[in-house]
């Protein structure tokens, strides 16, 4: 439908999956309440820049850098909720690339998608509008998330009792979530992705702590 770039998010899925090879390794050897409470800071530090960013919901890129626009990454879509094109384009694309091996690098040592750093990554740093954001982080999460599967499955970390039915669910939800957000204000998108963040990032602390079983 538009908000999600594969010119935006091919190039941040490369880096992106090795870092999370390399994360994954790393995950299998920490303790899981080190892993958990670390994620839990992780995600509270993510919705605090949220919380502090200004115009999240359509950044004010003055200008591409170099680098975006030899690469062409820059695009329009057609937002349903205010009625009219979006046209955006990026900045910072070298650091990006590079923050993308870290954020690659959480989510296989956590065993996530990185969707908590990816969307902060691709709205507050590199200036994708929110809905950009959020469509290709889910683009960039199949693959990055991929890359650290095989080192799960390799090690046995992997159940597929619990992994099988979970992607099922997931397909299902994702897809009506697609549908949903080009009819949905940005303004409110931002606050469901922050409060989402915040009871996600306070539980994965709590149990990292043993207060919540």
């Amino acid at each position: 439908k538009g908000p999600a770039s594969m010119r935006l998010g091919f190039p941040l899925a490369l880096f992106g999956s090795a870092g999370s090879i390399f994360g994954a390794r790393m995950g299998l050897t920490l303790p899981d309440n080190v892993v958990q409470t670390l994620l839990g800071f992780a995600v509270i530090f993510i919705v605090i820049l949220m919380l502090s960013a200004k115009k999240s919901e359509f950044p004010d890129v003055q200008k591409p850098d170099a680098l975006s626009s030899a690469l062409r990454i820059s695009g329009v879509y057609y937002n349903d909720a205010i009625g009219k094109g979006v046209d955006w384009k990026i900045h910072r694309t070298l650091p990006g690339l590079l923050m993308f091996i870290f954020i690659g690098f959480m989510g296989g040592m956590f065993g996530l998608g990185a969707g908590w750093a990816n969307v902060p990554a691709l709205n507050l740093f590199l200036g994708a509008p929110l809905k950009v954001a959020i469509a290709t982080s889910g683009f960039i999460i199949t693959i990055n998330g991929t890359a650290a599967a095989w080192v799960y499955l390799d090690s046995g970390a992997v159940l597929p009792l619990i992994a099988v039915p979970s992607v099922a669910g997931m397909m299902i939800g994702t897809s009506i979530g697609a549908q949903l957000l080009p009819r949905i204000q940005p303004k409110y998108v931002k606050w469901m992705v922050i409060g989402i963040l915040l009871l996600t990032g306070l539980r994965f602390i709590l149990k990292g702590f043993g207060i919540w079983e």
